[in-house]
């Protein structure tokens, strides 16, 4: 494993990536940024929170002139929610680099507040390839000045129906340009663009076997469809589950897990396409600074989503296949961490369960959900674990000296503590 000192890269950029906790670069980094700082165009295949960001912004910022304030690179991204997380990401890197300027231009924002910034000056542009075409056809942006072109997710781009727009803003950036190119898996169309728009790419993959790839625990569960909800609950308490992203495959399925959690009292909020983009960024932003612990969102709404510190996925409904599965799971276990994902599986899942299983590289292992009478022994346990902490570190005399008042002939301590732990289960 490579450190960031090993490569010829400045102070300001190393200071600004020590102090994001980075020192050993990941295996994307390692193999793409050399390339990059070489001028190459590459073609990259990794899984989302392999480290990506940093391997495209790191030789994106070396290059930067200052004193130029018209756009020096354009990041395309699928989402609006990845643009503002990639332009957050570059400007963390970039932080000591005084007076560079980021911007993420995207939909669902007012787009005179996105052209005044524009007017002033800016270095990099992040954005989504329909708010990038709008400022172009405005006059707002001129590409003219771009060194580097970043398709950034350029599957899930594809997926969206961006193919148009992204040829469109490739032939408007000057012919000799660097183009990198990073995606989760490389289709025929990404083949296509890689040959039409890059000269002489050199193709990187990050294997998503090797053992420095995210440590994702996987479990499924075989569950009743009348009972799923009840089994969802009761992996909270087995897996003293404090924070979670749900997945479900439609909107009438958030709509209800949201509500049922919302009724048992669990702090949660829904994420699902119909929603406006102002709703979804209050949803998330509440999810990222811990004032919602449960998230249950669709696929199309969770696109982009980078979450760092989320231990817990859980999928309450299977997804539709293998990639959405990967993407899905992806979203725990980021850079460097370890998490869990959890598939519940009815009886009506089986077959495309067992499709996921057969392309899955890693194995996902079958639990069993547990019984009412073994649910109330791991409470009790629980319990009695934090009482016996309790023993251990607190100052509990006054405590005691009312339990050895209260107990009497008719009254033992025994009964007393058996009474106590019967109402905090209650509560």
């Amino acid at each position: 494993m490579m450190n960031f000192r090993d490569f010829n890269i400045s102070d300001d950029i190393l200071k600004a990536i020590d102090e994001m906790g980075f020192e050993k670069t990941t295996p994307i980094q390692k193999k793409a940024i050399p390339l990059e700082l070489e001028g190459r165009d590459v073609t990259a295949q990794a899984q989302t929170g392999s480290g990506k960001t940093i391997a495209f912004t790191i030789p994106i910022l070396e290059k930067i002139f200052i004193p130029d304030k018209s756009p020096q690179a354009i990041i395309l991204c699928p989402t609006r929610e990845l643009s503002v997380q990639v332009a957050g990401e570059i400007e963390n890197v970039g932080k000591y680099i005084k007076k560079l300027k980021v911007l993420a231009v995207y939909g669902g924002q007012p787009i005179g507040k996105q052209t005044r910034v524009l007017k002033k000056g800016v270095h990099i542009i992040v954005g989504t390839p329909g708010r990038v075409i709008d400022h172009i056809q405005r006059g707002n942006l001129d590409l003219i000045g771009v060194e580097t072109v970043v398709l950034d997710e350029a599957d899930e781009m594809l997926d969206m129906g961006f193919r148009d727009d992204i040829e469109t803003i490739l032939n408007d950036t000057p012919y000799r340009r660097q183009t990198l190119l990073f995606s989760a898996t490389i289709p025929q169309e990404i083949k296509k663009i890689a040959k039409n728009y890059q000269n002489n790419p050199k193709f990187i993959k990050i294997d998503s076997n090797k053992k420095n790839n995210p440590k994702i625990t996987q479990y499924s569960f075989k569950t009743n469809h009348k009972y799923k909800f009840d089994d969802l609950c009761k992996l909270f308490g087995v897996y003293d589950i404090k924070s979670a992203l749900i997945f479900c495959n439609t909107k009438k399925g958030v709509d209800f897990v949201f509500k049922n959690l919302k009724k048992r009292g669990y702090s949660s909020q829904e994420l699902h396409g119909d929603m406006t983009q102002k709703t979804r960024d209050n949803v998330m932003n509440k999810f990222r600074n811990g004032n919602i612990s449960f998230l249950v969102a669709t696929d199309v709404a969770s696109r982009g989503l980078d979450i760092s510190n989320l231990d817990f996925i859980i999928n309450y409904d299977v997804p539709q296949n293998y990639d959405s599965y990967v993407h899905r799971i992806g979203r725990t276990a980021r850079a460097g961490s370890s998490g869990y994902a959890f598939t519940l599986v009815t009886s009506q899942d089986i077959l495309s369960f067992n499709n996921i299983k057969k392309q899955s590289k890693v194995k996902i292992i079958e639990k069993k959900i547990p019984t009412d009478n073994e649910m109330e022994m791991i409470e009790n346990k629980r319990i009695m674990d934090e009482v016996k902490k309790s023993i251990k570190i607190d100052n509990l005399d006054k405590e005691v000296n009312l339990i050895k008042k209260s107990s009497s002939k008719d009254l033992s301590s025994e009964e007393i503590a058996a009474a106590l732990l019967k109402k905090i289960r209650e509560n």
